[in-house]
């Protein structure tokens, strides 16, 4: 669950340092591709884009493993959980993308998504985000 801790001048200086690291070419490409782009339907869809030879598969890899490894800075309390979420709404809207498909992503890696859920399930913030999400873009979504 979150930690209740006043988030200081370290929460804020990593805070800043993962938005500086969205705002480098590359990572902004990658974003504009999956957390901008990529609505998936159905599970054939993320496979494909997971397949290394897909010409996004570099974007769903670097956008996945950002959030995850962001998250998992809250989820073991090296940033204060509800501020970094209040940050992060991005992981969260990828998380809504993907979360009907996490029992098939699991089925080849266990640990799949599984700070993105957090974030998204864990955190007061992140299910604030998730229900503003659901009802800006609810019609998007595949249903879990």
């Amino acid at each position: 669950m979150s930690d209740a801790r006043t988030p200081g001048y370290h929460d804020a200086d990593l805070v800043l340092r993962f938005y500086e690291m969205r705002r480098e070419e590359v990572m902004r490409k990658s974003r504009d591709t999956i957390s901008f782009r990529f609505w998936p339907k159905t599970f054939a869809d993320i496979a494909t884009v997971a397949d290394l030879g897909h010409p996004d598969n570099a974007a769903w890899r670097q956008v996945g493993s950002y959030w995850e490894m962001v998250f998992g800075f809250g989820r073991r309390g090296i940033v204060e959980p509800e501020f970094l979420v209040e940050n992060s709404g991005e992981g969260i809207l990828l998380w809504m993308k993907l979360r009907a498909f996490v029992g098939e992503l699991r089925k080849t890696n266990p640990a799949a998504l599984q700070n993105l859920e957090w974030a998204a399930t864990q955190t007061a913030t992140g299910r604030q985000k998730v229900a503003s999400f659901e009802a800006r873009y609810g019609d998007k979504f595949v249903k879990p």
